[in-house]
């Protein structure tokens, strides 16, 4: 059924009478009969008659209507999303409406001018961010219309939601801006309930647009309509309420009648589509024009709609760009109408008649845009100028570029005089109508400059036109019109400053504005932003952006209302310019956030919203560059205005105050204002410091900026000052204080005023003089208006209090005591313990209220009193004067330090956040204590250790407050340094603990009584100390402790001296392995170390701390490896260059310590850089020590790297094949690889025997044939892959027998290479000769198992059985391996050897199945799952049992298990093998007998895993439940990743070879793709896991951890890695382009990115349906190859780059002889050095990924296809 109107109802339609439109799918009527035979039955009241008669004719009839809901179909998941935003929004809209019932609730406000200023700016402040809020909901109620005019199936609910989220976001933020406008406005009868009122409509039309848009509503497209014509009705009246409504009534009536003409002209292009139609022959070209006239229509009306909506907000882009965007829709509506009319008629006088209408309607929609456009601009008073100043800035310029040719110059010249004509008649006819006589004598002044430089500029064209080819004449010509061109500026500049101060106020307007919208956007999002990180960083730049809103704000208010005011305009450009770095931030806050946010409509919100601002801030930036140039310097005049304001504001003041009248405004308390005062009096000193010196210098521009900051703090002090005076209850302490607050304005306005008199004499001595002493004035003016704050004067009290009782120590000679000794000391010591606590009291008042800090004075001058009357009572005991003299010193170094005591606590309370100001306080109490504890020592001599008990009880007392504020410095020491002095001190405590516990008991036996006591306190203080310990020892290794490890380097350097060591217990060569693992690891480390030092510095501890520990590995290796040297002289050689080597690393680890302390040093990251250079020579310079004189060993441990390297990349092959994605790039068959195959492996063969032999012979040989056998096993390994992959993807088992048949080939040359160096040069009679021979026989076996299958895999009849027989002798190798006394290299946890088990399950059954159906593709399956099952299995069951806390029993026990469980298996499989060879009834039977036997193995198995974990064994955590947070997590971590990317560009270089800057182009390049292609990947790969969940094949929480948590786990850990490694890629990337890292490490990232990839798409693909919608994009992202290719071409480009470079560069050969010989060898130890770093380093990354790869479950080797 198609969808239709009548002619008429599409014709109303176009004037605007909407109906409702249907979206059926178009089909065709189809023509039947509906009469059926009758059946005929017998009724109950007998027979009937029938009448028989002719059917009508079909009728095909169209309905118009509502369609009923209960038959609307289910709602897609685009929808239901919008659904869930409607809700959500509606509860926002209906709290908004609740919250608009009633008025906030304000303090009672003064009438001052500071309390009438402070409700104007937030009036104004409330007004703006309403209005741009308005504005963002009339914009979003137009988007929406325009989003949901068309087809429901093509809407995009997602931008739909985010325009609906941002109506209700912005209709939140609004109502708290509408409630204190309305609160502020009360004062006027009515005015705030009228407001409420307006806001309450407007929040019930958004309700009603919410109800309507809903997908479930079943309205009809008119209500929507009338919903939004009531939003836009609703937001004029509220901003006509508020005073906001900047369109007047014609404006929008003239925007109306346009929108109204685009109406009508659109219906009478329908009417002359009808006529098309009529004529239309063909009916699907007929439907077409009626469908086309249609659209048209609809379009039309949504014109007028959406007209209708933003009317009253027109002035804001948003809005703008909403009836631009209706716009284009008629627009484009309109050409698909004559489209389609020209199509159905070849009429040229009907389609003559179409496009003349079309034209009219095309010229009525141009109208109407033009209209918005001009409205921007409409009403400037400068336009006069704007043309002709224009006209005559583009004319010179012509003139200037057309020098040599005359006549154009001559011809540009007239056009000029006709310009610069008008602008004089403009410019004199100003001068007659200006009332000033002043500025009417400028004009005319100007006008006259202006006509005299016109009339010379007109000779001088004369004079060119009459000699074109005179040079002389040209270059007169250009000279006058440069004169025209600068008289046009002078006389013009009135009017170019007001148009760019217009132009300043509009950015400000919009910036202001679109910050707004972005942080009601943040708080949108903050629901659903996941990353705690990310918002809280996003919340904090929210936070100072609407820190700095009002300041831009209020000067825009202020440049519109005072349009000649220098000061206004200057303080729009400071608010204009301050706000751009907070808002700057924000941008990048809100797009770093936008990723984490889980809502798409809110993080759609929000990233629109960052963009629309970062734009503003741009045209922000660029308009108060040109307002600041052009309105001069007058910076100085502006400051001594606002000083001026300041001081007429605090007069004002002083006057309410005495009145009784002033009060605190909103949000200032007394604690508050006087924090503020404080700090801002240090900015005022400091910002008049640099006035006066650039004043005395005679720099403008920078006294101008010294007066502006000066200006600036002193409006912060007065708004201090006034709130400290309305807060205070004492009147006269209010009244001092405003008056010292009004002197200092009154100097400051003194200050500046001198400031700028001495700019214009510089130098003179009488100014600088007059200067200096109005700055004395104002800073003893700021001192008292400090020391008016609270709790001031009670210091100054205390102060004076000491003071006078410290004269008591002024007399000559002190009377005898009158107390005995005994008396006189007990109160000296309580007299000193209370002094000393009231210090503490003191230190911690400063912390509280200004009250706490006087009555904490106070007292501490009281107990000073009576402390120092103790003091002079004990001096009168002593018994002689030197005695007495002493004690009265005490006193007054006391005396001396209460008083800096004081001091420093008054200096805090002013301002806390002075740098160092609480050290120092901390510091004075520390010296009260000590002169205390001096004193007392001096007095209590007579009684041994109650001096020392009793002082160290005092200075507890004094650093126990210091705990309480941990966030605070005490000293300079840095984080490493502070770590290592607890850590030394906290030993000296337990051993000074120790001591006093066991003298305490020894010292005084008559009081057992406390022994006890004693031993318990001695516990717990032990206890305490090997607590803190713990944390410490915990500390210093997550930083990386630099004095432990440059001490264990040391440590390790110096054991290499001692003598000779005990007798090795291996040879040379094992030693060397060793050596060259510990040194590549190093040099590895100092790699990752430049890279972190430039991306991650706080990730260096860590770094350092390994390198430590390989080091004292290497040491200790290197000691044996030097012992067993031959010659001597090698061995001292390796000594002295691991020595040089343990140097290196111990600058490198402290130079990592340095930058942790000051990350952003960027001359210690460039030593750091230096010395992990050197620490990679120096490795190179140990390693070819090692080579001396064992080439050929060397050579094998190459070789051995190589193959490592290949055997990790076949992995990475089987994982692409296993996905179904290994396809060839050419149509290529087997066949044409098969030859190539054979012959290679052959070579193979003959490398191998020259192998064998070459043990036995020269290390030369030995190292040729090493070399050989890696260069043919990677070309084999080349060949096999092209093979397997000509397969095709459809055979992928296929495919992955033939890989594994030669990565067995890889692994058996591997072993053979190790075991010819174990046994080079070794008697052979050696049992490394045995070990030989026997590893030469399985690499004999598996190359002819390879051959074997290569000429069995298209036999289809015996390829299973041929790759069955290979994975048995596969398992029984690996069995071999399994059983030797060889331990592993890591442990691995009893739970990964259970869940390993689940495998070994799965094969055994897949295994019977293969005997029993004896199908061969069945048998391929079984054996390569066979092979994973077992040797994951082997793998993880080793390193289980030989983890530390197994005990011997249990290990031996699983090992044996172990065995058991393989014997079984391959029991199984040779029993399958004789099946496939002899199918009988009776040996299928059999097969159940062998699974059992499997099954009990794996049963004991189980249980050996259990008694590892003991009694605290548990099941694995089953992970499906987090699968999709952990996946979502990967693809945002990508998408950063990618991000990162975007911002990156190649390092600025000299010029070089252009081959470079292509390859960082290509990195660039080539990581992007990856990460855009993996990004997409981990999406795909969620949208799977949300699939099978939905399916019921992974449920959302199984019962049993087991079922699916494996396939759950492998998706979650495979979208980690491919997370991690795309962040490394990144990271690798940023820093080669920087030149921080090399090519290799960027190669290795990506291969990286591959394999993890490969992974990522097996553990997608194992359970998922292959004709699901997410199983098909994860197939074409796959079947493309997107991630495998993007990185092939990142590794070619760098591969390229890396061995181009060497070819490329230019060799300068020395030509001495031996300076010819040193360099050939130097160029010999640097090639095999590099050759060896880049084994070592494939080595290292198989390594890696074999342990990673054993963690991949053994269900994700199933293909259930």
């Amino acid at each position: 059924q198609r969808w239709t109107y009548s002619w008429k109802q599409i014709f109303s339609l176009s004037l605007s009478t909407i109906l409702q439109q249907q979206f059926n799918r178009t089909g065709k009527v189809e023509h039947g009969s509906v009469a059926l035979p009758a059946v005929m039955r017998s009724g109950s009241s007998g027979p009937e008659t029938f009448n028989i008669g002719i059917m009508p004719s079909p009728q095909q009839q169209v309905t118009i209507g509502q369609m009923h809901r209960g038959h609307m179909p289910p709602l897609t998941s685009a929808q239901q999303a919008l659904m869930g935003t409607i809700n959500t929004s509606m509860h926002a809209v209906q709290q908004a409406q609740a919250d608009l019932s009633e008025v906030d609730n304000l303090p009672p406000l003064g009438q001052d001018m500071a309390s009438r200023v402070w409700v104007q700016n937030k009036v104004d402040e409330s007004k703006h961010e309403i209005h741009s809020q308005v504005d963002a909901i009339t914009a979003g109620t137009a988007s929406v219309v325009n989003l949901t005019a068309g087809d429901p199936v093509d809407t995009d609910y997602t931008a739909v939601g985010c325009a609906i989220t941002t109506i209700s976001s912005n209709l939140t933020e609004m109502s708290k801006g509408v409630k204190l406008l309305a609160a502020l406005m009360d004062d006027e009868v009515g005015s705030g309930e009228d407001l409420l009122k307006a806001a309450r409509t407007l929040a019930s039309a958004v309700s009603d647009l919410l109800k309507a848009v809903q997908p479930t509503s079943g309205e009809p497209r008119q209500t929507v309509l009338t919903a939004a014509g009531s939003i836009g009705q609703a937001s004029g009246e509220l901003l006509r309420q508020i005073g906001e409504n900047e369109t007047d009534e014609r404006f929008q009536d003239v925007l109306m009648s346009l929108a109204k003409a685009v109406a009508n002209a659109a219906a009478m292009l329908v009417l002359k589509a009808k006529n098309v139609a009529q004529v239309a022959e063909d009916t699907v070209l007929q439907n077409r024009v009626i469908a086309a006239a249609t659209q048209c229509a609809l379009s039309t009306s949504q014109l007028v709609a959406c007209a209708k909506v933003v009317s009253p907000t027109i002035s804001s882009p948003v809005c703008q760009e909403q009836l631009i965007e209706a716009g284009k829709l008629v627009d484009r509506s309109v050409e698909n109408c004559v489209r389609a009319c020209q199509a159905a008629t070849d009429d040229t006088e009907l389609l003559k008649q179409v496009g003349a209408a079309a034209s009219i309607v095309s010229q009525a929609l141009n109208d109407l845009l033009q209209h918005v456009r001009q409205f921007a601009s409409r009403g400037e008073p400068i336009g006069r100028y704007d043309q002709a100043t224009d006209t005559i800035m583009c004319v010179t310029e012509s003139i200037f570029s057309s020098m040599g040719d005359a006549g154009e110059m001559v011809r540009q010249a007239r056009v000029l005089a006709q310009a610069t004509s008008d602008l004089v008649n403009a410019m004199r006819s100003d001068a007659e109508a200006e009332i000033d006589m002043d500025n009417s004598k400028k004009l005319l002044a100007a006008a006259k400059l202006l006509a005299d430089s016109t009339a010379r500029m007109v000779e001088a064209a004369k004079g060119a036109a009459a000699n074109p080819e005179n040079e002389d004449q040209q270059q007169r010509l250009r000279e006058a019109a440069e004169g025209l061109r600068v008289a046009t500026n002078a006389a013009a500049q009135n009017a170019i400053k007001k148009k760019i101060v217009n132009r300043l106020e509009i950015a400000a307007k919009q910036a202001a504005a679109a910050a707004t919208q972005t942080i009601a956007a943040s708080q949108n999002a903050a629901v659903s932003n996941k990353n705690t990180a990310a918002h809280q960083q996003l919340v904090q730049s929210c936070k100072n952006v609407a820190d700095h809103i009002p300041q831009l704000v209020q000067g825009v208010r202020g440049s519109q209302a005072q349009a000649e005011d220098l000061s206004a305009q200057l303080a729009l450009i400071n608010s204009s310019q301050n706000f751009l770095q907070p808002g700057s931030k924000m941008v990048a806050s809100a797009k770093a956030a936008v990723p984490t946010v889980t809502d798409q409509a809110a993080a759609m919100q929000l990233s629109q919203c960052a963009k629309n601002l970062a734009t503003s801030l741009a045209e922000l930036r660029t308009a108060s560059q040109k307002a600041h140039e052009a309105c001069g310097p007058m910076e100085i005049d502006s400051a001594l205005n606002t000083v001026q304001t300041l001081k007429n504001e605090l007069q004002d003041a002083k006057m309410a105050a005495v009145d009784g009248q002033l009060k605190p405004l909103p949000g200032e308390t007394l604690e508050k204002c006087a924090q503020d005062l404080g700090s801002t009096s240090k900015a005022v000193g400091s910002s008049m410091a640099q006035l006066l010196t650039c004043a005395a210098q005679g720099n403008e521009h920078y006294t101008g900026v010294a007066a502006r900051e000066t200006a600036q703090a002193l409006k912060t002090l007065a708004q201090a000052a006034r709130g400290v005076a309305a807060s205070t209850t004492d009147p006269v302490a209010a009244h001092a204080m405003l008056d010292s607050a009004r002197d200092v304005m009154e100097g400051s306005a003194m200050l500046i005023q001198e400031a700028k008199q001495a700019l214009a004499a510089p130098g003179d001595a009488e100014s600088q003089q007059r200067l200096a002493q109005v700055a004395k004035a104002v800073s003893h003016s700021l001192n008292n208006c400090v020391n008016c704050l609270p709790g001031q004067k009670d210091v100054d009290v205390a102060l004076k209090s000491i003071g006078e009782s410290s004269k008591k120590l002024l007399v000559d000679l002190l009377p005898p005591s009158s107390k005995s000794f005994q008396e006189a000391q007990s109160e000296l010591n309580q007299a000193a313990a209370d002094l000393n606590q009231s210090a503490g009291e003191v230190v911690h008042a400063t912390r509280g209220q200004s009250g706490e800090l006087a009555a904490a004075s106070g007292k501490f001058s009281d107990d000073f009193d009576e402390f120092l009357d103790a003091g002079i009572e004990m001096a009168g005991q002593a018994q002689t004067k030197e005695d007495q003299i002493q004690v009265i010193g005490n006193l007054k170094s006391i005396s001396m330090a209460s008083s800096k005591l004081l001091l420093a606590a008054k200096s805090l309370s002013v301002d806390p956040g002075a740098p160092n100001a609480k050290n120092l306080l901390a510091a004075a109490a520390r010296a009260v204590t000590e002169s205390i504890n001096q004193l007392i020592t001096l007095c209590t001599q007579q009684a041994p250790g109650q001096k020392e008990c009793d002082n160290a009880l005092r200075e507890l007392e004094t650093v126990k407050g210091m705990l309480d504020n941990p966030n605070e410095p005490v000293s300079d020491l840095s984080y490493f340094d502070c770590i290592e002095g607890v850590m030394e001190n906290s030993k000296v405590l337990g051993e000074s603990m120790a001591g006093i516990s066991q003298n305490a008991k020894t010292g005084d036996l008559l009081a057992s009584h406390t022994h006890d006591a004693i031993t318990e306190a001695a516990q717990l203080m032990k206890e305490a100390v090997d607590d803190i310990m713990v944390t410490l020892n915990e500390a210093a290794s997550e930083v990386g402790m630099v004095g432990g490890m440059v001490d264990s380097i040391a440590e390790a350097m110096s054991k290499l001296d001692e003598g000779t060591p005990v007798d090795p217990k291996g040879t040379f060569v094992d030693y060397q392995t060793t050596v060259v693992k510990y040194s590549k690891a190093i040099a590895v480390t100092a790699q990752e170390m430049m890279t972190k030092s430039v991306t991650n510095p706080e990730e260096l501890g860590g770094l350092a701390s390994q390198m430590t520990n390989d080091y004292g590995h290497l040491a200790l290796q290197g000691r044996m490896a030097a012992a067993t040297a031959e010659p001597e002289e090698i061995g001292f050689q390796i000594k002295t260059r691991v020595q040089e080597l343990g140097h290196g690393c111990i600058f490198l680890v402290q130079k990592a310590g340095a930058l942790q302390i000051c990350p952003t040093d960027s001359y210690t990251k460039r030593e750091l850089i230096e010395c992990a250079r050197a620490v990679t020579e120096k490795v190179s310079l140990v390693l070819s020590a090692l080579q001396a004189g064992n080439k050929g060993t060397q050579a094998c441990i190459t070789a051995a790297s190589a193959v490592s390297g290949i055997i990790a990349d076949l992995d990475t092959t089987i994982m692409f094949a296993t996905a179904g994605t290994l396809n060839a790039e050419n149509n290529e068959s087997f066949a044409d690889h098969r030859e190539n195959i054979l012959k290679t492996a052959k070579a193979l063969v003959e490398d191998t025997k020259l192998l064998v032999s070459g043990a036995a012979s020269s290390q030369d040989k030995l190292a040729q044939a090493a070399q050989s056998s890696a260069n043919t096993i990677t070309q084999l390994a080349e060949v096999v892959k092209l093979g397997a992959a000509s397969l095709g993807s459809d055979d992928p088992e296929t495919q992955v027998v033939l890989i594994n048949a030669i990565k067995d080939v890889a692994k058996a040359l591997s072993d053979l290479i190790g075991a010819t160096k174990g046994a080079a040069s070794k008697p052979a009679d050696d049992p490394s000769m045995y070990q030989l021979k026997g590893a030469a026989k399985v690499m004999v076996t598996n190359v002819t198992s390879l051959l074997k299958t290569v000429k069995a895999v298209e036999d289809e009849a015996t390829r299973g059985t041929r790759a069955l027989e290979a994975t048995i002798e596969y398992i029984k190798q690996e069995l071999t391996v399994f059983q030797s006394n060889e331990v592993p290299e890591k442990t691995s946890s009893p739970e990964e050897s259970i869940r390993m088990t689940k495998g070994i399950t799965m094969a055994t059954a897949k295994a019977v199945a293969a005997g029993n159906s004896c199908r061969q593709e069945d048998v391929i399956a079984t054996a390569n799952l066979s092979r994973k099952a077992v040797a994951d299995m082997l793998t993880a069951c080793k390193q289980a049992s030989y983890h530390q806390e197994v005990s011997e029993e249990v290990r031996e026990r699983a090992l044996r298990f172990g065995t058991e469980c393989t014997l079984g298996y391959l029991e199984l499989l040779e029993h399958v093998l004789l099946i496939l060879q002899k199918p009988t009834p009776e040996l299928k039977h059999q097969l159940s007998a062998f699974s059992k036997r499997v099954a009990g193995a794996v049963t004991e198995l189980i249980q050996s895993a259990e008694a590892m974990k003991g009694t605290e064994w548990v099941d694995p955590e089953d992970p499906t439940v987090i699968a999709e947070t952990e996946l979502l997590g990967a693809a945002a971590s990508i998408e950063a990743a990618a991000k990162k990317l975007e911002q990156l560009k190649p390092r600025a270089k000299p010029k070089q070879a252009d081959e470079t800057l292509d390859f960082e182009e290509q990195i660039l390049e080539a990581a992007k793709s990856i990460a855009a292609a993996t990004s997409a990947l981990v999406k795909s790969a969620s949208a799977a896991q949300r699939e099978l969940v939905a399916q019921g094949k992974v449920g959302a929480i199984p019962a049993n951890a087991a079922d699916d948590g494996q396939w759950s786990q492998g998706l979650i850990s495979a979208a980690r890695m491919v997370a991690a490694a795309t962040s490394n890629l990144c990271e690798a990337a940023n820093a080669s382009v920087q030149g921080h890292a090399s090519e290799e490490k960027l190669i290795s990232s990506a291969k990286q990115v591959a394999a993890s990839t490969a992974q990522l798409l097996v553990a997608c693909k194992v359970k998922a349906d292959h004709d699901s919608e997410a199983m098909r994009r994860l197939q074409v992202l796959a079947a493309g190859n997107a991630v495998k290719r993007a990185s092939d071409n990142l590794v070619r480009a760098a591969q390229k780059a890396a061995f181009g470079k060497a070819e490329d560069d230019d060799v300068v050969v020395k030509t001495k002889f031996v300076g010819g010989i040193a360099q050939i060898i130097a160029a010999q130890e640097e090639m095999l050095k590099k050759e060896r770093e880049l084994e070592e380093a494939r080595k290292k990354l198989a390594q890696i990924r074999q342990q990673q790869y054993k963690f991949l479950p053994t269900e994700l080797r199933e293909d259930e296809g």
